[in-house]
């Protein structure tokens, strides 16, 4: 078991906890919780042996294999599929140790070690290790073609997930994963699920997804005010407990009285208006549930709400029989996409499947290549993407940000709407490029609030968000009277904010006949699907194969020198997009660490910080713009292959 006696630690002299003293026992699946900068990175650092308690005892047996996600991935010529395998460290090992046996088969020692490795080989179940490998790959998002690619070629947010994939490929004995669904799409995340219920290890777990933690969890380990305490069961049984205890502070239950009538009548509102589509009555059982909830965030350090929008058109947007996508890629056809203002609306669909194309379609970023996009006469956006965190000046700080926006108001109403975001003390006034990515994007929202849109368009608005502002936000999104389009990963949301789900699947955005469940159900079929497709599509190759080789064996059938001269343009234009995207994400992670150095926010002269952070846009859009041509060339290559 992992043990801990009167532990205390801290990170850059800071006390994070003192005096925990538990237990926790093999095979326990645990949730870590607690707000942001409460020290649950710090406990995991502490697991792995890179951080020092400051007093008491943390053991676990000596014995035991760890596995974790590294924080970085370097630019490596290796195969994906190899990565993933190195996870298994004893494998390697024996894979090597076969290798050099091999060399000296003729020795008799050799040849005994042979048969020992083979047999260890077996007991480990290794001869099947590149298929569990692929496998894990496959849950996470990757598609065939990406097993052999180099990591080089992978985006960040991809890195990550191989990351993850090399991590599970571990026989470990004690799994610690931080926030590993934040990179994730649904699909993704339903996958991992899934797969960690059945893990037979101890798993450590930070994330701040409830609905990832109530189906993966079997005990929450939460921090609060520099105190670990241990409950037993999923977190909201965590949260039940929590709103219990919170309630005989006496101001705290009148606050949550007040809350709860507040909330039934919103429910009560809704309810009278709802129609009997699956998603409403999904959204009526979800806020059933919300009372529970928000009395155990009654203590949240947020407080906000949007402003009620000055006026509406109906529509506030439509998309008639419009072409989108980019270059020569088309993504969607005679889209037809209507929002009205009580349009509340979750987008489900696949990685790729272009949701977020669809949302900057919406948001006016991207201009349809054909067919119109207009807009009512009273619309106003308020459009959240990841992108926007880019556009915080880095160098000037949140108060510094209201005032661009409303130069005219009191500074002390400024001061006073930020700290509902938890912008109090110095952090008003300092340089938000020191802020952590949920700080960003706390800073990003309070802004794109305080405009009163009457349609907002938000694409992944949690990440990096902890618990309490997940929450904040969700009510926040409840009682708003603007129109809505969500994507995200976080279910919660989207069933207590959603009053439809569409689902964006092969170039088209259909309304979806069912709840979030009945689509992890519709994953589950396409998975299915695909596989039984995949598995057709190899017989036919491999026939095919045998009938070139035939074809070859009696002198036709081979490639016209013609047929191959159409190839050479588009090899060797991949080629050179395969050494521009290496050399650009090398320049963009030299980039990003330079622009985390505090000396640089020093500085009074800020032209240089403008240059990097213009240059950090360039190369994203770069790296997203050579990845689609990329992956287009592929295709190319691949049709013509199979032709």
């Amino acid at each position: 078991m992992i043990l801990l006696r009167d532990l205390g630690f801290s990170r850059n002299g800071e006390a994070l906890v003192t005096g925990a003293t538990l237990q926790l026992h093999p095979g326990w699946k645990v949730g870590l919780t607690g707000a942001n900068g409460c020290g649950k990175s710090s406990f995991l650092g502490l697991l792995r042996g890179e951080l020092h308690a400051d007093r008491g005892d943390l053991e676990r047996p000596p014995n035991w294999v760890l596995a974790h996600v590294a924080q970085d991935t370097p630019a490596l010529p290796d195969a994906a599929l190899d990565f993933v395998l190195d996870g298994d460290i004893e494998l390697r090992q024996i894979e090597r140790d076969l290798a050099a046996a091999e060399d000296h088969h003729d020795d008799h020692h050799a040849g005994e070690q042979i048969g020992l490795l083979h047999a260890r080989l077996s007991e480990i179940d290794g001869y099947a290790a590149p298929a569990r490998a692929a496998a894990l790959m496959h849950g996470l998002g990757f598609a065939d073609p990406d097993y052999q690619r180099p990591v080089a070629e992978f985006s960040g947010g991809w890195r990550v997930r191989l990351n993850l994939a090399r991590a599970l490929m571990c026989r470990s004995d004690l799994l610690l994963l931080d926030e590993p669904t934040n990179h994730l799409d649904l699909d993704a995340i339903i996958w991992l699920e899934e797969w960690l219920k059945g893990y037979p290890g101890t798993l450590i777990l930070i994330s701040h997804d409830r609905d990832f933690l109530d189906v993966v969890t079997s005990h929450i380990l939460a921090i609060e005010a520099g105190k670990m305490q241990l409950f037993t069961g999923n977190y909201s049984a965590c949260e039940r407990a929590r709103a219990e205890r919170l309630a005989n502070d006496l101001a705290l239950a009148a606050k949550q009285k007040r809350e709860a009538a507040h909330l039934q009548s919103y429910i009560d509102r809704f309810r009278a208006k709802a129609s009997k589509a699956r998603q409403a009555q999904s959204r009526i059982k979800m806020l059933a549930k919300m009372g529970d909830i928000v009395a155990a965030h009654i203590d949240t350090p947020f407080s906000f709400s949007f402003p009620e929008p000055t006026g509406f058109s109906d529509p506030l947007l439509l998309l008639d029989d419009a072409k989108a996508g980019y270059d020569k890629t088309v993504i969607f056809e005679k889209l037809r996409f209507t929002l009205r203002p009580d349009s509340r609306i979750g987008l489900l669909g696949r990685n790729g499947a272009g949701k977020s194309t669809l949302m900057k379609l919406l948001a006016g970023e991207l201009q349809p290549l054909s067919g119109v996009r207009e807009a009512g006469r009273n619309l106003k956006l308020g459009y959240f993407a990841q992108h926007q965190l880019e556009q915080l000046r880095p160098a000037e700080s949140p108060l510094w940000h209201m005032i661009k926006l409303e130069p005219r108001t009191r500074e002390q109403d400024l001061r006073n709407y930020l700290g509902g975001f938890d912008f109090r003390g110095d952090m008003v006034e300092a340089p938000c490029g020191r802020f952590s990515g949920g700080e960003k994007t706390r800073l990003a929202l309070a802004l794109m609030i305080r405009t009163a849109p009457n349609l907002l368009l938000m694409d992944e608005p949690t990440n990096h968000l902890d618990l309490e502002m997940r929450e904040a936000l969700t009510i926040a999104l409840q009682e708003t009277e603007a129109g809505m389009v969500l994507v995200s990963h976080d279910r919660h949301l989207l069933r207590a904010t959603c009053d439809e789900l569409w689902l964006v699947a092969d170039g088209k955005v259909v309304p979806f006949d069912g709840d979030l469940d009945d689509y992890a159900e519709w994953l589950n079929q396409s998975r299915a699907a695909e596989k039984a497709a995949g598995r057709e599509k190899s017989q036919k190759r491999r026939e095919s194969s045998t009938d070139s080789s035939r074809k070859q064996t009696s002198g036709a059938g081979e490639k016209s020198p013609a047929k191959q001269a159409d190839r050479r343009p588009l090899q060797k234009e991949s080629e050179k997009l395969e050494q521009q995207l290496a050399a650009w994400q090398e320049e963009l992670k030299l980039l990003e660490t330079r622009l985390a150095d505090p000396a640089l926010y020093a500085s009074t002269d800020t032209r240089l910080l403008d240059d990097l952070t213009l240059r950090q846009s360039q190369l994203a859009q770069n790296i997203e713009t050579a990845e689609c041509r990329w992956l287009e060339i592929h295709e190319l290559l691949e049709d013509d292959q199979e032709k």
